[in-house]
C-alpha cells in the first residue's frame, strides 16, 4: 500500500519539478513533503477557524462600549440564543416615575381626611412615588409638611415584598397605604370592613393602567378603608416596536410587575409585551423561569436587588445592575455600569449578532473549502490521472501555480475576514428560515464564486513572475 500511494506522488513531484529552476528544484520525499503541508494548509477549514477568535472578542468589546461587562464570553453567546426575556415593568417598560395624580376618597370619607393620611403615611417614603403623594397634598390640598419634633413618637413601617405596604403607627393611630389586596386584608385583620366601593375604584385605575394605592387607617379600635391613590406612569416611547422586533426575533417577552393584574394587564397591552407576571414575588420569579427553561427556552433578565439573586443565578443570561447590591451583581453572569434595565434588549441583540456573524463565516469557510477543492485537485493531480482533467475547470496555469495560488489566496481571505468578524454580520429580525436563505445566498454563494475568481487571478499575476512562466 505504501508503494502505491508513494508512486503517484513521486510522478506528480516529477511533473512539479518541470517548471521550476534548477536551483530551487526538490525531488522525491521533499516535494511530496511540500505538496501534503500545500494541501492541508489551503484544504482543512482555516478560515473560520483563524476568525472564531476574533467574533468572540468582537461581541464582549461591543457590550464594554454599551457600558457592559461579561463575566464570560459564554454569557454573550446565551444571550444570542435567548427565547424569552423577563422584563421589569418600571424603569424598563414605562419611564418609572409614577407620579400622584388623585386621591379618590372612599363613601363617607372627604378628600381631605384621605390627603392627610396619605401624605402621613408617605413622609418616610423615599421613592419617587411617595415623594410624589407628599408634594401633591401640599400642592392639591394645601397641607404642610410636618415637622421633625412632631413626629417624634411615629414609628415608620417600612415596605417589604411580602407586607407589600408602609406607613406609620402614632399617637394611637395606625396607617398604611399600600397594594389594594394588602391593605384591604389589613383592615380586615383588625375588624374593618373593606367597602365594595373602593373595589370598584381600585378596578377602575386598573383598568385605565394608572397604579392603585389603597390608604387605610386603625384608629380608636375603629379600622376602615379612606380611599385610592391613583398613580400615573407612561410607557416609554417606542416599546411596542422594540417588542415587535424580539417577536420577530422569536424572543417572548414577560413584563414582571408588583402592580394587580388589571393594571398590569392595562400597561402588557399598551407596550405590546407577550406575557405579564402581577403582583411578582422572588419566588414567583424563579418560579417562572424555571418553568421556561424546563420548556428549553434560555432565560434573560435583569435584577438589583437581593431578593432578585436567586432568579439572576437561575437565568442564563442575569444583567445585574450596578447600583444593585452586591448579592445581585455576584449572582448574574453580566452587569450594567449604566444601571439601565431597557439595555437587556441590546445585549440580546449583541448575542444575536455575534451567533449570525459566526453562522455567517461558517458558511463562507466551509464553500470556501469546497470551491478550492475544485480549485486545486484537477490541476495538481491531472497528470497523475487524466480524467481529473475534465474538472479542471479554472485551467490553472500548472500545478505549481495551482498550490501557490491556493496557498496566497487563504492567507489573503482570512486577513481580508477580519474586518467584517469584529464588526460582525448586519442582523435584521427574522425567522430562522429567513436567515439561513439569506447565509445560503450572500456567504455561500459568494464562498464558492470569491476562491474561483481569487485563485485564477493570483494564478495569472505568477505566470508573470520570473521562472513560473
Amino acid at each position: 500500500m505504501a508503494t502505491a500511494t508513494m508512486q503517484p506522488m513521486a510522478i506528480f513531484a516529477k511533473d512539479v519539478n518541470a517548471g521550476i529552476p534548477d536551483s530551487i528544484a526538490l525531488t522525491g520525499d521533499g516535494v511530496t513533503g511540500i505538496v501534503l503541508v500545500s494541501l492541508i494548509v489551503c484544504l482543512i477549514p482555516t478560515t473560520i477557524g483563524a476568525l472564531l477568535s476574533a467574533i468572540g472578542i468582537a461581541g464582549m468589546d461591543r457590550l464594554v462600549q454599551r457600558n457592559v461587562l461579561a463575566m464570560s464570553g459564554r454569557a454573550v453567546e446565551a444571550a444570542g440564543d435567548v427565547g424569552t426575556l423577563l422584563l421589569d415593568k418600571t424603569g424598563t417598560i414605562t419611564l418609572g416615575n409614577r407620579q400622584a395624580a388623585e386621591f379618590v376618597p372612599a363613601e363617607g370619607v372627604s378628600a381631605d381626611e384621605l390627603a392627610e393620611a396619605a401624605q402621613l403615611a408617605s413622609l418616610a417614603d423615599e421613592t419617587p412615588e411617595g415623594r410624589s403623594i407628599v408634594v401633591y397634598a401640599k400642592q392639591a390640598y394645601g397641607l404642610r409638611e410636618r415637622q421633625p419634633g412632631e413626629l417624634a413618637h411615629a414609628a415608620w413601617v417600612q415596605f417589604t415584598a411580602q407586607t407589600r405596604m408602609s406607613g406609620v403607627d402614632m399617637d394611637g393611630r395606625q396607617v398604611r397605604k399600600g397594594a389594594a389586596t394588602a391593605v384591604m386584608k389589613w383592615v380586615r385583620e383588625n375588624g374593618g370592613q373593606a367597602t365594595e366601593g373602593v373595589g370598584h375604584l381600585v378596578d377602575g385605575i386598573s383598568a385605565s393602567g394608572g397604579t392603585p394605592l389603597v390608604v387605610g387607617e386603625v384608629t380608636g379600635g375603629k379600622a376602615r378603608v379612606l380611599g385610592v391613590i391613583h398613580l400615573k406612569d407612561v410607557v416609554k416611547q417606542g416599546m411596542r416596536e422594540r417588542f415587535d422586533e424580539m417577536r420577530r426575533m422569536g424572543i417572548r417577552t414577560v413584563m414582571i410587575t408588583g402592580d394587580n393584574p388589571l393594571t398590569a394587564k392595562a400597561i402588557a397591552d399598551e407596550a405590546g409585551v407577550d406575557d405579564f407576571l402581577a403582583e411578582a414575588t422572588p419566588e414567583d420569579k424563579l418560579a417562572l423561569i424555571r418553568t421556561e427553561q424546563e420548556g428549553g427556552r434560555l432565560v434573560a433578565m435583569t435584577g438589583d436587588g437581593t431578593n432578585d439573586a436567586p432568579a439572576l443565578a437561575q437565568a442564563d443570561v442575569g444583567v445585574a445592575m450596578n447600583t444593585g447590591t452586591s448579592a445581585a451583581k455576584e449572582a448574574g453572569n453580566m452587569v450594567d455600569l449604566d444601571s439601565n434595565p431597557t439595555k437587556l434588549i441590546e445585549i440580546v441583540e449583541i448575542g444575536k449578532q455575534l451567533l449570525i456573524t459566526r453562522g455567517a463565516l461558517t458558511t463562507f469557510s466551509i464553500a470556501n473549502d469546497i470551491a478550492k477543492y475544485f480549485a486545486i485537485i484537477p490541476a495538481m493531480f491531472a497528470a497523475v490521472y487524466p480524467g481529473l482533467d475534465t474538472l479542471n475547470v479554472m485551467r490553472l496555469a500548472s500545478p505549481q501555480s495551482a498550490i501557490l495560488s491556493a496557498v496566497v489566496f487563504n492567507a489573503i481571505v482570512i486577513v481580508a475576514l477580519i474586518p467584517l468578524a469584529l464588526r460582525g454580520v448586519r442582523y435584521t429580525p427574522g425567522g430562522a428560515s429567513k436567515l439561513l436563505s439569506r447565509n445560503l445566498y450572500i456567504y455561500g454563494l459568494g464562498g464558492i464564486v470569491v476562491p474561483f475568481l481569487g485563485i485564477k487571478l493570483i494564478d495569472l499575476l505568477i505566470q508573470f513572475l520570473p521562472g513560473m512562466s
